[in-house]
């Protein structure tokens, strides 16, 4: 049969192409004010069916595109984006981020957006691949790129905590087995004193009846900066970590030094015997640690300045 065009509401369901990424033309459970089509009368068919199918199709991707897309606040600070691309290739050196993982920063013009990559490895990442989200992980302008599945972590987080800045979403392997087990991290090194304010583990299917490996909803990423609570990170039972801080360098500096600090607890509970942990309260005067000196260095290894 031919088509008319008559307004109502339609649904448009299409889902993620692929683990890891999702192009925002293929955004899951949208629904938009648009055309439906209805039969033509008998009367109406005729060679210009055809033409007004296709204008029923671009009316529709139009209404979608226009009602989907947040307006842009203006031009990110483009020294916030610099230190954007310098923190993943950072990580990405430091062993923290590989072809999975990702790091976002707060835009400095409007709290109520974030910057982050396109679905793309950390060491990969340059300017054009900074793109700008509203809180709902929604992008601004997309113009067809792929995009993180797990970029709710970040919305949501930004969400409940407005002291937060900067978030890491990392699977930091020697993290990953205090997921598992019910010993706790603890601090362990100085430099990552900040453990002593603690770290959660949060369980998608215990803590939010959702069973995914995927932090990949509005649900899960609210689920889970539920569990972060007021901590500087939480881990993510047999997946991975968010690290957040009120700085770039400081999320970087923590989720490096969560990883050493793992690792060196691991071993000295491998030595048997009793291990003694850093004095409580010389680790909670050393828990906000910037580690500028840090940032400096790194960011002059991985950019040459």
């Amino acid at each position: 049969m031919e088509a008319r065009i008559i307004p109502q509401r339609i649904e448009h369901r299409i889902e993620p192409e692929q683990c890891g990424s999702e192009r925002h033309a293929h955004a899951k459970h949208t629904t938009v004010s648009g055309a439906a089509v209805r039969p033509l009368p008998a009367r109406a068919r005729g060679r210009g069916a055809p033409k007004a199918l296709a204008g029923v199709t671009f009316a529709a991707k139009q209404l979608l595109s226009a009602e989907r897309t947040p307006a842009s606040s203006g031009a990110p600070d483009p020294k916030l984006i610099g230190d954007l691309v310098a923190a993943n290739r950072i990580l990405a050196d430091q062993g923290i981020l590989d072809a999975f993982g990702h790091v976002s920063a707060r835009d400095n013009t409007d709290p109520n957006r974030y910057l982050l990559a396109r679905h793309l490895a950390a060491a990969l990442v340059t300017a054009a691949d900074i793109m700008e989200f509203d809180l709902d992980s929604n992008p601004i302008d997309a113009q067809g790129r792929s995009l993180y599945l797990e970029r709710f972590i970040h919305g949501e987080i930004y969400k409940a905590r407005p002291d937060v800045n900067a978030v890491v979403h990392s699977h930091s392997p020697s993290v990953i087995p205090f997921s598992l087990s019910k010993v706790p991290l603890q601090p362990a090194f100085h430099m990552a004193a900040f453990v002593v304010e603690g770290v959660p583990v949060f369980d998608p299917a215990r803590d939010a009846g959702i069973h995914r490996v995927l932090v990949s909803s509005t649900e899960a990423g609210r689920a889970l900066a539920q569990t972060l609570g007021k901590k500087p990170a939480a881990l993510i039972r047999g997946h991975g970590t968010a690290v957040v801080g009120t700085s770039l360098p400081m999320v970087v500096g923590r989720s490096i030094y969560l990883e050493q600090s793992a690792r060196i607890q691991a071993q000295a509970m491998a030595l048997g015997g009793e291990v003694t942990y850093i004095d409580q309260e010389a680790a909670h005067k050393a828990a906000g640690n910037e580690y500028e000196t840090g940032w400096e260095l790194w960011t002059r290894k991985v950019t040459g300045k």
